[in-house]
């Protein structure tokens, strides 16, 4: 029987999930889970708008001040769709609420929401003049926090198999 990989302090390991065959998602279609999907897309545009407030930063053309705004106006709004079904499965899979990775990626992930509403709230009158620094300070911190809780996402998905195409140990959903 295979043994469980050697793992820093940091990171928690179960020897009985890494032996199961997983947990599904609450949010799929045809048990294909929709939050790994769906968080593609504010993971790109709240760090797209980290580089498009660089570009602003160093270059001072206008075009790039505008794209940060809409990137963090698209960014929100698919933020909240994967927040929702990332919920669903936080509240509604034990396995996610028992590891301390659940509650960083969820956490984090609220207060990057939070925070690109506060940045979103401060460039809306000002798009352009808002930039420098303090709204490029928050989509650092931002993106920063993302890179975080992805980190505990994956570790949500392969360490711990959750949002799988699995039945879990013996066979049996183990959602609580």
């Amino acid at each position: 029987m295979p043994e469980t990989p050697d793992i820093p302090l940091l990171v928690e390991s179960d020897e009985a999930e890494y032996l199961d065959s997983g947990v599904p998602s609450t949010v799929h279609v045809v048990k294909h889970p929709l939050h790994p999907l769906i968080v593609t897309f504010p993971i790109a545009f709240l760090t797209g708008a980290l580089f498009t407030d660089a570009a602003y930063f160093f270059l001072r053309d206008e075009f790039w001040a505008r794209a940060s705004f809409w990137l963090l106006l698209a960014g929100l709004i698919v933020g909240l769709v994967a927040a929702a079904t990332g919920m669903s499965d936080f509240l509604r899979i034990g396995r996610v609420r028992e590891h301390s990775a659940g509650w960083a990626h969820m956490v984090g992930n609220i207060a990057a929401l939070a925070l690109t509403s506060a940045n979103l709230w401060l460039r809306w009158d000002d798009p352009i003049g808002r930039v420098v620094p303090t709204g490029l300070l928050i989509s650092l911190f931002v993106a920063t926090l993302i890179g975080v809780t992805g980190w505990y996402g994956a570790e949500l998905v392969y360490r711990h198999k959750v949002a799988v195409i699995g039945n879990g140990p013996n066979g049996k959903p183990t959602l609580r």
